[in-house]
């Protein structure tokens, strides 16, 4: 998106709510809301094989089998690593014209449970890699879609489907509602917390998802950082190192000669001091009291495999106070081939910039850097804690009303994250209060389930004839 758009998209948030109403509305003689439900390929539709072999031409070579290979499992591990596929999809749907600060991947496992710098467990967006401003309703596309590809691999019958899609579109819709008639500060400081979560889960109907909740919540809480440390390492010569799992994680003393080594080593000291420049002064000031211990490469997710993702272990006050933190390789969201560049030079900014626009609050150790590989090229990073009270859904044990519910709240989420960033009261005007909307989203999530269906027959072909290699390794 140009400077100039942004600057225009601002300009309309200074109208009164009246002009930003009837903007919404306006919106709608343009792009019905029943126009959303259309999806058919188009007749030059790119090949989605293609697209991911364009993705992989950049990525680590000897990881882009286990892409492949996670890839085909299921038609939602496809989906997973997708993005780029249905953003190619997406560009040729009808928007309001509207925009907002998009997750550019909101498919149902990217809401978790994260910790807040507090220590507070809050609901939330989690991945940021593809971020960009653009069409609300992409987000909203993805997110649906996600629904039903997981709802068909439980079983569920369309009627189930169609309650489940309609249930998360109503939320996002009616949150949207709630938060056009909310001030500013009102909406900047609302948020998804446990006591929040617990809310949404009350009720003798509810009385299962409430207990499923509850260890949901405790074992989030578990999965800190002294858990990570004693998972991941061992003691050798009495220090702590990172314990090889090849080849989904593998420490630097395995990966490269020596000599090789310590230079690497000297450039991800340089990295950690750099990036912290990035962070608040006071986290900054915490970041200097730890010192690298050990390093390693990790393969991490379904679409972000074969990117660059180096752990690092980092000791504090003594070798019992670890911090680990997690620098990913930050490249092109697969949104900007159809929205425009980012104004961001550092992707790995772009990365934090959106996540810091749409999360209620952030990893406080998330920045970026920029570094100088050995190989010549200069690839942009963006750096948080690896595990830090995350908490992850598993919709494949979930009934239909337990999902209706998850759906619910990603619904809110996702209309709180765009509330933030987009004309609220335009995207909620052109809503409007009927479900024109959500039965329109029904159906087209149905429809991109399909295509979705396809475009992994085909991937499951290209791998039976040989066109592109996989290798089944788990994620762990």
């Amino acid at each position: 998106m140009s400077q100039q758009a942004i600057t225009a998209i601002r300009a309309s948030l200074h109208a009164t709510p009246e002009e930003r109403a009837a903007l919404g509305k306006e919106a709608r003689r343009r792009s019905p809301r029943s126009g959303h439900a259309a999806y058919e390929p188009a007749p030059d539709r790119p090949d989605p094989l293609t697209i991911l072999e364009a993705q992989s031409a950049t990525r680590v070579p000897e990881l882009v089998p286990i892409r492949y290979g996670r890839m085909t499992e299921s038609p939602f591990r496809f989906y997973r690593g997708a993005a780029a596929i249905m953003a190619s999809d997406l560009a040729g749907t009808p928007d309001s014209g509207i925009t907002a600060q998009l997750c550019g991947d909101a498919h149902l496992l990217n809401f978790r449970l994260l910790a807040s710098p507090e220590r507070g467990l809050m609901f939330d967006i989690n991945d940021f890699d593809e971020t960009l401003p653009g069409p609300w309703e992409w987000d909203v596309k993805r997110l649906s879609a996600s629904f039903v590809i997981a709802a068909r691999a439980n079983g569920f019958e369309d009627a189930e489907r169609a309650r489940i899609v309609g249930g998360t579109v109503r939320s996002y819709r009616e949150a949207m509602i709630r938060f056009a008639g909310m001030g500013n500060l009102d909406v900047w400081y609302t948020k998804i917390d446990d006591a929040r979560l617990k809310d949404l889960v009350s009720g003798p109907r509810h009385k299962e998802s409430r207990q499923k909740l509850d260890r949901a919540l405790a074992k989030a809480r578990s999965r800190d950082t002294l858990q990570v440390f004693d998972k991941l390492t061992r003691v050798v010569d009495g220090r702590s190192r990172i314990a090889a799992d090849p080849p989904l994680l593998v420490p630097i003393s395995d990966l490269l000669p020596d000599a090789e080594r310590a230079a690497l080593e000297r450039q991800f000291r340089g990295l950690i001091e750099r990036y912290g420049i990035t962070l608040p002064t006071d986290r900054r000031h915490l970041l200097a009291d730890y010192q690298l211990a050990d390093v390693a490469r990790k393969v991490v997710g379904v679409g972000s495999v074969g990117t660059r993702c180096w752990i690092f272990l980092l000791l504090g006050r003594d070798g019992g106070d670890p911090l680990f933190l997690q620098a990913k390789e930050a490249g092109t969201s697969v949104l900007a081939e159809h929205l425009g560049a980012s104004l961001y030079r550092n992707q790995g900014e772009r990365v934090v910039a959106g996540q810091r626009l749409m999360q209620a609050t952030s990893d406080m150790f998330l920045g970026w850097e920029r570094v100088d590989g050995f190989d010549g090229r200069r690839r942009d990073f963006y750096v948080r804690q690896l595990r830090d009270w995350k908490g992850i859904a598993m919709p494949e044990t979930m009934t239909p009303l337990q999902l209706e519910t998850f759906g619910g709240v990603c619904g809110l989420t996702l209309a709180r994250a765009h509330a933030r960033s987009g004309d609220r009261i335009a995207i909620a005007a052109y809503l409007g209060g009927g479900d024109a909307f959500d039965r329109a989203l029904v159906t087209f999530a149905e429809a991109y389930a399909d295509q979705n269906e396809r475009d992994h027959r085909a991937l499951l072909d290209a791998v039976r004839t040989g066109r592109l290699p996989a290798e089944e390794i788990p994620a762990a």
